[in-house]
């Protein structure tokens, strides 16, 4: 097997690999470090890289592996979201005991750091030993999985069998997620002088009154991924000087379920306002985005594959337990528009897109083992 280089060496390779991650910053748009260095990482232990622009943002890093049996694909997001104010520890890096602590250490640069320390194990195998393997970091994770999506369109993937996500699911393997629909509510009132305000109709007011009703909606309920939900992002308008406000905006979060699309969460919004009616022009729109909606999927306990993947948990000292994601990420792409089984499987940690965000070391090599022993089994048929 071929050793790690540049000082990433022992039994502690992914933990090292994690401290250099977290100490580059890559929020989302701002992935350029992120991409030199793992472009950099590769090429060092004699592995070719290919990089595929993504217009705005860091190019994603894709490499291969000719092996033997089935397509894998290994994925991670090199992005981060925005530090958060009032860090009571270095956001660039911190042990504390079985913790480390900093900005995207779970989500997901640890994933990301099994993962290159595992392509690169994988590289110094026999063909036979291994399955084919494709290794994509991508960008945009966290905005609008601009990476995930031009790696889908570009037709890289294409060959793929399965996908493997490490993003954190606390050492559970994560067989499914719900879909994410964004909404842009425009409403037109009717100004008036404010000193006379029922002469008008105050578009401020009527949407408050719409998006204060959103409680009334009951979204379906899936038996695996719960019920779909709503959250308001945010709701603006103002008064032209002194008088009734006509016009007002809110952006809506809505999180969908298998029987739910555009269509159901448009129509259930209609039907509110006539409900509690409603006294001023409404329009229910898609916000607009620069990729596809995010749709939600299952995987079937019973494949091959998942049952392969509780067997690697089992033999390296993890409890097969499955779960379903309460939101969205990259893995609704491959899942859905690439239509690939997406298993996603990653390290336990805490404070996701909060400060002190943390990541448990000892689980690093847990994850890696359980996705060693599981490439190992697919290329043995």
């Amino acid at each position: 097997m071929k050793p790690l280089k540049a000082g990433f060496s022992g039994e502690r390779v992914e933990f090292e690999l994690l401290k250099r991650l977290v100490s580059i910053a890559s929020p989302f748009g701002k992935e350029e470090k992120m991409v030199n260095f793992i472009v950099s990482f590769l090429e060092e232990h004699g592995i070719e890289v290919e990089t595929l622009p993504v217009d705005g943002f860091g190019d994603d890093v894709i490499a291969y592996l000719p092996g033997r049996g089935p397509t894998v694909v290994l994925n991670g997001h090199m992005d981060t979201v925005n530090l958060s104010p009032n860090w009571s520890r270095n956001p660039w890096g911190e042990l504390d005991g079985d913790r480390f602590y900093g900005l995207g250490s779970a989500d997901m640069k640890a994933g990301l750091a099994v993962l290159l320390s595992l392509f690169v194990e994988m590289a110094g195998l026999e063909k036979d030993e291994r399955p084919n393997l494709i290794f994509a970091a991508v960008s945009d994770e966290e905005g609008f999985s601009r990476g995930a999506w031009e790696l889908i369109r570009s037709g890289k993937l294409d060959g793929a069998d399965t996908v493997l996500v490490a993003e954190p699911t606390n050492e559970r393997l994560m067989l499914g997620a719900r879909g994410r629909i964004v909404v842009s509510l425009k409403v037109r009132g009717k100004k008036a002088h404010a000193a006379r305000p029922h002469l008008g109709i105050n578009a401020v007011e009527e949407l408050a009154r719409l998006v204060g009703g959103i409680e009334l909606i009951n979204p379906k309920r899936h038996e695996k991924l719960g019920r779909g939900s709503y959250c308001t992002l945010s709701l603006r308008g103002e008064a032209d000087g002194l008088s009734v406000p006509d016009y007002a905006e809110a952006i809506l979060d809505r999180h969908v379920v298998p029987g739910e699309d555009w269509r159901t969460v448009r129509d259930e919004l209609i039907d509110l306002a006539k409900n509690i009616g409603f006294r001023a022009e409404l329009c229910v729109e898609s916000f607009p985005r620069p990729t596809p909606q995010m749709l939600p999927y299952i995987i079937d306990e019973g494949q091959k594959e998942v049952e392969l993947f509780k067997m690697a948990m089992r033999l390296a000292g993890v409890t097969p337990e499955i779960t379903y994601g309460m939101s969205v990420g990259d893995f609704n792409y491959f899942a859905t528009y690439l239509g690939k089984p997406t298993l996603v499987f990653g390290p336990s940690g805490g404070n996701w897109h909060s400060r002190d965000e943390w990541v448990s070391v000892s689980s690093l090599g847990r994850v890696k083992e359980t996705y060693r022993r599981f490439l190992l089994a697919l290329s043995k048929g």
